[in-house]
């Protein structure tokens, strides 16, 4: 007999948090969001459980996990590899929770990835799959799966092509750390733009003074700056810049141009002091400042 494999209720989870990242984002918030549940057969299910990392619904019949879940200050040694991400077994003998992620990967059914961003937020990740087992280090390796077909009609298949399976880990990797790094520099800013001033929380980004490709590129606060969606693309494309002195600087070329209310918005900010921290250790690191500054003047 063929082992339940819950394939409706997964479909129903992936389905409500569509409905959540259309109205929320990338960065879903536990409050009136994912502590919600989703709605199946005509009750509610949870996402996830607030106790553990490893979730299976009582509501399910099949003994494979449906979610697993990374605090933003987890206990465990999860890590990015280059095709996928390792998580590791609840601590404990034979638990019923590591049975489960032995089933998901056992069924190849897939499953949730919640990693937390900040206190509240987390990213959800679907459809994931376990592709691997390794019982002598307790842990698992996951790895990003894709929707295919109709939007109405959309189905959850793995990436079974290597090639595929890095690039999919790759993007995920990306949306994460700009996540987590999102989530450390926009409160230091007291959630606006930095130039501009701009409060609407989504619409800002966390704009990286050192890119996070190079070395030293850290996801750190002072390596930061928050910038509207606007004024972000106009900072990596060199169109605006900051001095180490923090003064915002708009592209000569931009400034001998005419084209509109949307060039004005760039321009009226020219020569007028950055929007700053309150506090001091949060302010953007002046030596990365003015290694970028002078990226800016040469382009």
């Amino acid at each position: 007999m063929p082992v339940e494999r819950d394939e409706s209720l997964r479909m129903a989870c992936f389905a409500a948090l569509d409905v959540l990242r259309a109205q929320y984002g990338d960065e879903l918030p536990l409050r009136d969001g994912l502590d919600r549940g989703f709605a199946f057969r005509g009750g509610r299910v949870p996402f996830f459980s607030h106790m553990k990392g490893i979730f299976r619904a009582s509501a399910q019949r099949g003994p494979a996990a449906l979610a697993v879940l990374t605090s933003w200050r987890s206990p465990y040694a999860d890590a990015a590899v280059d095709d996928g991400f390792l998580y590791a077994y609840r601590s404990g003998d034979n638990m019923a929770d590591n049975r489960s992620l032995r089933s998901a990967f056992e069924l190849a059914v897939p499953i949730v990835y919640l990693v937390g961003t900040r206190v509240g937020f987390y990213e959800a990740n679907y459809p994931f799959y376990v592709i691997g087992d390794d019982p002598s280090t307790q842990m698992v390796k996951l790895a990003p799966g894709a929707m295919v077909g109709p939007l109405d009609e959309r189905e959850p298949v793995p990436l079974l092509d290597e090639v595929s399976r890095r690039y999919a880990t790759r993007e995920v990797k990306v949306r994460l750390h700009q996540g987590r790094f999102r989530a450390i520099v926009l409160p230091a800013y007291a959630g606006r733009c930095a130039i501009c001033r701009l409060k609407e929380v989504r619409l800002l980004d966390a704009a990286h003074i050192t890119g996070d490709a190079f070395d030293d590129g850290a996801a750190a606060v002072t390596n930061g700056l928050s910038l509207c969606t606007i004024h972000h693309r106009a900072f990596d494309e060199d169109l605006v810049g900051v001095s180490p002195d923090y003064r915002v600087r708009v592209a000569p070329k931009l400034l001998d141009e005419e084209d509109g209310p949307m060039l004005d918005l760039l321009k009226q900010f020219h020569d007028t002091p950055l929007n700053m921290p309150t506090r001091s250790r949060h302010r953007p690191d002046r030596e990365r400042l003015a290694v970028r500054y002078e990226r800016f003047r040469s382009a």
